[in-house]
Parts: structure tokens; sequence; C-alpha cells
């Protein structure tokens, strides 16, 4: 199987924040903004594997600051680390200023599974890094996945 590189998965989506997405204290629902990053994390993990897949972890999601109504969300997606059959993705959440600014509002790391056509764990391609950053990544993807593997952790 032949790898891929982080931009041919790298996906960008765009929300603007409304009053259906609000919490009761006039800030973007969390569940709003996750279901939106499990989204993006599918559409990077898809492209990657050309595969269907399904969410098997949220390793990490920070939230750093708050999105109120009207403001624009951007979400970045792209591949940090393959396994065999699992991918993690780190997804970045922004809001974006009217000058084209971004602010970073939340980072997530969401493992998925490519699944065959019998719902089964199916082999991905791996991941070329090209960086040195790249290659930082991927090794602390490597290690993250050691830790999910510890129950106690």
């Amino acid at each position: 199987m032949e790898g891929k590189y982080k931009r041919d998965s790298f996906t960008e989506q765009y929300h603007l924040v409304n009053t259906a997405d609000l919490n009761g204290s006039g800030r973007l629902f969390g569940g709003t903004l996750l279901s939106w990053i499990d989204a993006v994390a599918g559409i990077v993990a898809i492209r990657h594997s050309g595969h269907n897949i399904t969410t098997a972890f949220i390793n990490k999601l920070h939230f750093i600051r708050p999105a109120y109504a009207n403001d624009i969300v951007v979400l970045t997606g792209e591949m940090i680390y393959t396994g065999r059959t699992s991918m993690e993705i780190r997804v970045c959440s922004y809001i974006e200023k009217r000058n084209g600014e971004r602010e970073l509002i939340n980072k997530a790391f969401v493992v998925e599974v490519a699944i065959d056509e019998n719902d089964k764990p199916t082999e991905v391609p791996e991941l070329i890094c090209e960086t040195e950053q790249e290659k930082l990544e991927f090794e602390e993807g490597r290690l993250r996945r050691a830790n999910r593997k510890d129950p106690l952790s």
C-alpha cells in the first residue's frame, strides 16, 4: 500500500456561530464544537484511508477560549500519526476575526479507525513525514498511542 502525505488529507471547514449553537451562558456549546471536530477528523481519515471510518477515541480536547454568536469558527484537520488500522488527527479550532486573523480556541486529537465493507478494521496507508516537525508530531502520536494502550492512563 502506497503511503500518503499530510497535505493529501488536510481539511478546513467554516461555521458561523448562530443562536442555536449557544449554551445558557451565550457561548458556543461544547457539544456542538465537538460534533464539528468529529466531522472534520472523519473527513481527514476518509481522505487518507480511502475507507469508511469510525471514531475510536478523543485523546485530548482542550477548550482555550469561548466563541460567541456571529463568530466565524474555522476548523483545520491534519493527519498526525498512522498505525496499522488507526489514524490520529489533530483538529484545531479558531475564531476568524473580521480582518482574517485567527485565534486558537480549541485543540483536539481524535483517533479514527478505517473499516471495510464488513465493518472490520482495515489497513491504512502509512503517513509519509516530509519535515522534522512532521516526524516529531508522528513520534508524539506514537507515544499517545502507547499511553492509550495502558488501561490506567
